[in-house]
């Protein structure tokens, strides 16, 4: 890295870059949009890519060297190396359908990688006026104010309930999703978007979240630090820690999740 900051003063300069990318967010949410489509057909709009800006100048002016992997940029072609497994993934406006619709989901996520695990995050919900921010031992929810935080408190996940509760992405639902469900009857299902569900799971509000099919690792990384951190896990569907750096494939085909689930703490735990 270039200057050396300790974990939390690495978290405060996240989530100092999430509050402003919010506000811009917010700004593009009030003002109106144009959308646009993107090479995999995903949709992109201003907002996006204005995020996207304040946070990559905001690290570069706080002297941050560690390489990061931030979505519109590598959806340009711009992916730095990061195969030493300590590196940066940004997405600058997660749930881009939940913003298109003005659903109140969508969210700024800033993850660090360290040794290919998420070390810390910042998960920033600027329509709901809610942060999440974790390092290793540590994480909070936060209540925010006009771009401020006015108010913390730490977060738990709690033991499995059975039936559990079992959180569903709104824009992504698949047939295996609703098989995975179904093997759980009784279960309370909730619709929500972006990487909310792992921070609902963090804060003990529910126990899994199953995701199949094509995910990015900027997806899921800010989120999946705040889980960890508060004593849950995401895991790929054979039981191992999902984790994060280059696979197998070329550009963006380099950054592709596995299917996984979510959960949150295990009955030994005693949470």
């Amino acid at each position: 890295m270039g200057m050396v900051r300790d974990d939390a003063a690495l978290l405060a300069l996240f989530e100092e870059l999430a509050l402003a990318a919010g506000s811009a967010i917010m700004g593009h949410y009030a003002a109106g949009f144009a959308v646009e489509t993107k090479p995999d057909a995903s949709p992109v709009t201003v907002a996006d890519r204005a995020a996207e800006r304040v946070i990559l100048d905001g690290l570069a002016a706080a002297g941050l060297g560690t390489p990061c992997v931030s979505e519109e940029e590598a959806s340009g072609g711009v992916i730095p190396a990061c195969g030493d497994g300590h590196f940066l993934l940004v997405d600058p406006l997660d749930g881009t359908r939940e913003f298109i619709e003005r659903r109140p989901d969508f969210t700024v996520n800033i993850g660090l990688i360290r040794a290919g695990e998420p070390a810390l995050g910042v998960v920033y919900a600027p329509a709901r006026d809610l942060l999440y921010a974790a390092r290793p031992g540590f994480a909070c929810e936060a209540a925010v104010d006009r771009g401020r935080v006015v108010a913390r408190r730490d977060i738990r996940a709690r033991a499995m309930r059975t039936p559990p509760a079992i959180l569903a992405s709104r824009s992504h639902c698949t047939d295996e999703t609703r098989a995975f469900i179904a093997r759980h009857p009784g279960a309370e299902t909730v619709a929500i978007g972006s990487s909310l569900k792992f921070c609902m799971i963090a804060r003990g509000d529910a126990d899994l979240y199953p995701r199949f099919g094509r995910t990015m690792q900027w997806d899921t990384a800010a989120g999946d630090a705040v889980l960890r951190a508060a004593g849950g896990m995401a895991r790929t569907l054979d039981g191992a820690p999902l984790t994060y750096g280059p696979k197998e494939g070329e550009g963006l085909e380099a950054f592709v999740s596995p299917s996984f689930v979510a959960e949150g703490a295990s009955a030994s735990d005693g949470l």
